[in-house]
């Protein structure tokens, strides 16, 4: 049998789950089993820990704890990480202790955002800290856990741990401690209040009258009882402080506090002096006093203007909801684009009902269609339809003075697959922290969020972590890549003739991503000489920001047919699908482009560079849409040779669409219409094409594969 069983229950979707299991599979202590317990068959989690399964034996998935075989158990979750070389630790730990029922480890409880860490060392055991050890900060040998399984099973029907955690403290007889940190906990974010919490209160109750009651049919010793009971009430008091579970709970809590207070305990702190008494009233309101006078202050700190406009949006905001009113927005108003726009689009067709209206920047904004009806941002009309309007859509985030009112509902469509770290993931590389501002800010602003669209399973990954809220993710793909599977080659041809693509040139979209640190594009990069060694046969359409104005070379480019810029063009869509192939370095455009089924070359010329300064999810050169290049010369010679359209670009595009194509098959607007503005349930909405069923447009100039040069 194995040393350790390493238990990691699976909840919900995948989240941190990856790493969780690549913390406890990257241990330097090899005798281990790590056993994945499925929550039910067919989470979003199963493929997940299916993949982990098939390359790892160590992995074993089960349907119950029961299934571990180890001497000692840890019970993590995934929000929990083994820190490197815990378990060789634990093991050199029990060598010394022997077999103690169970080793209480040192932790770090790390906050959403990713702040300093709470460091909880066990010097002395575990019964002199304000908060009993976390379920996760232990090793408990398994045999024990089996002689007692009669006397824990009361706690494991509850939601909370609370009980579980008390009566281990009173059954184990033999424990010890290892004081260093060998387990790190990423605390969840509570955004919300949910309608399971009441319940969950009384649970709570349920468990540390529990224990308390075990305690004192044991005789347990007074310093003893006086700490453990000062460890449970500490729990109760957050939780009756951090959600409204009501009078009933508190009052409930209180009798509980004066039937089970231990003779000579000192009531510590005020929530706790207030709680002995009753004084339910006081306990609720002096927390809200705090936050209405920080309010207060921070009201009459704002400008005159800022002062109208909060007293004109709470005038309206008095007025009811408009049931059959929805505001759309992309990229802060700067027009009728992206995601928004597709689905404004599928809801005047499927659910015309609905009043929509966008929100744009300024009133004669270029490229706005006509009848679309528009809203210019701060204006009055702005304030009432932001007030009253029951449906949302935004690919960014609307202004954190927008309010989120009850029974209305907001769709995240975000603008792009993520590659860069997002949200909260920046936190730990400092430019672009800097950049970002107030985390806090932006977390109000996600908390308005009922739903967040993805793309592929690794969004949704991507926005449980970076953006830790109660929304629920819509996994139907993006509606703005729709037009790829509708576009015909009639509507190709129609673009690249306005675009002015010579008929029969291969057309090389390029397009760079934005820098977080200085960059001297033109000196790294000479777009003359690139057109002009790519020869006859190729145009760029170039979508960046380039100035061709300033450059001889550039602009004789463009004078001979070489070079079209198409930066300043609205739809990107329309770009993509006049082009036959990308050239881009980080931009998320690689991932809508994967859905045309077209060649991707990747220019990666200073990847350490921004891998080191922006952060990153995933090695893009080690699983690249296609060939990968890390010079200028490297670059012209992948497209002059016809390898950027050779079976192997092909085998690199065929693994990347599969990972980031999965939900886009050209339904992705009818479904969040049907779901969101119909209220149809997801077993009416449209099944998602397998991705082998799909049929593209096709490029209008569709190259020859090529085999690979050995």
């Amino acid at each position: 049998m194995p040393r350790f069983s390493v238990i990691v229950p699976i909840q919900g979707g995948p989240g941190r789950l990856p790493s969780a299991l690549d913390s406890v599979l990257d241990q330097s202590f090899p005798d281990f089993e790590l056993i994945p317990v499925r929550a039910a068959p067919g989470s979003p989690a199963e493929a997940v820990v299916a993949e982990y399964a098939a390359r790892d034996p160590r992995v074993v998935p089960a349907d119950s704890p029961e299934a571990a075989t180890g001497t000692y158990l840890l019970l993590l979750d995934t929000d929990t990480t083994l820190s490197p070389g815990a378990l060789e630790a634990v093991d050199a730990r029990l060598r010394e202790t022997g077999d103690v029922d169970v080793l209480y480890l040192g932790h770090e409880r790390v906050p959403w955002w990713e702040g300093p860490a709470v460091t909880e060392l066990f010097e002395d055991g575990p019964g002199g800290g304000v908060r009993l050890p976390p379920v996760r900060a232990a090793a408990y040998r398994r045999a024990f856990l089996g002689d007692h399984a009669a006397e824990l099973a009361p706690a494991r029907t509850h939601r909370a741990d609370i009980g579980w955690r008390g009566l281990v403290t009173l059954a184990a007889v033999e424990t010890a401690v290892l004081p260093a940190v060998c387990v790190r906990h990423h605390e969840p974010r509570r955004s919300r209040v949910t309608p399971g919490d009441a319940a969950g209160g009384h649970d709570l109750l349920d468990q540390v009258g529990l224990v308390l009651e075990r305690a004192a049919g044991q005789g347990l010793a007074g310093d003893r009882l006086r700490t453990l009971f000062g460890q449970l009430f500490a729990e109760v008091l957050d939780r009756a402080a951090a959600t409204p579970c009501g009078r009933a709970f508190f009052r409930r809590a209180g009798r509980l506090y004066r039937r089970h207070r231990p003779a000579g305990h000192r009531a510590g702190g005020l929530r706790a002096r207030l709680l002995r008494r009753g004084a339910y009233t006081a306990f609720r309101v002096l927390p809200a006093l705090v936050r209405w006078t920080e309010r207060a202050r921070a009201h009459v700190a704002r400008s005159a203007l800022r002062r109208r406009r909060a007293l004109l949006y709470a005038w309206y905001l008095r007025r009811p909801v408009d049931g059959n009113l929805a505001v759309f927005a992309a990229y802060w108003g700067r027009g009728y684009a992206c995601n928004p726009a597709a689905v404004h689009r599928k809801a005047r067709e499927l659910a015309p009902h609905i009043r929509s209206v966008f929100l744009v920047k300024e009133r004669e904004l270029p490229h706005m269609p006509g009848d679309v009806e528009s809203v210019v941002i701060g204006s009055r009309r702005y304030w009432e339809v932001m007030a009253r309007a029951k449906y949302t859509f935004n690919n960014v985030n609307f202004e954190t003075a927008v309010r989120k009112r009850p029974g209305t509902v907001h769709v995240q469509t975000h603008h792009g697959t993520p590659l860069k770290r997002m949200g909260v993931d920046q936190i730990e590389y400092r430019a672009v922290a800097a950049a970002t501002g107030n985390f806090g800010r932006l977390m109000r602003r996600v908390d308005r969020w009922d739903f967040s669209l993805s793309s592929n399973a690794h969004s949704t990954e991507v926005w449980s972590g970076a953006y830790p809220s109660a929304f629920t993710h819509l996994e139907y793909g993006y509606p703005r890549n729709d037009r790829y599977w509708t576009a015909t080659p009639d509507e190709v041809a129609a673009i690249r003739a306005r675009l002015g693509v010579p008929e029969g040139r291969i057309a090389l979209l390029y397009a760079p991503t934005y820098r977080d640190y200085p960059r001297d594009v033109a000196a790294q990069f000479d777009l003359a000489r690139f057109c002009d060694a790519l020869g006859p046969g190729f145009v760029v359409l170039l979508r960046a920001h380039y100035f061709l104005d300033g450059d001889a070379g550039l602009r004789q480019a463009v004078a001979d047919g070489r070079l079209i810029d198409v930066t300043s063009l609205r739809d990107t869509e329309d770009v993509c699908l006049a082009s036959d192939a990308l050239i881009t370095d980080y931009s998320s455009i690689m991932f809508d482009y994967a859905c045309l089924d077209r060649p991707i070359v990747t220019y990666a010329d200073d990847w350490d560079v921004y891998r080191d300064t922006r952060g990153v999810y995933f090695d893009l050169p080690a699983r690249p849409p296609g060939h990968v290049a890390r010079t200028q010369e490297e670059l012209i010679r992948v497209l002059t040779s016809g390898a950027w359209a050779d079976g192997r670009s092909a085998e690199l595009r065929a693994r990347f669409r599969e990972r980031f194509c999965a939900f886009d098959d050209g339904q992705a607007a009818e479904r969040v219409v049907r779901r969101v503005l119909l209220g149809q349930p997801e077993e009416e909405l449209p099944p998602v094409i397998p991705l082998r069923e799909r049929l593209p447009v096709p490029a209008a100039v569709v190259p020859h594969p090529r085999t690979p040069a050995r």
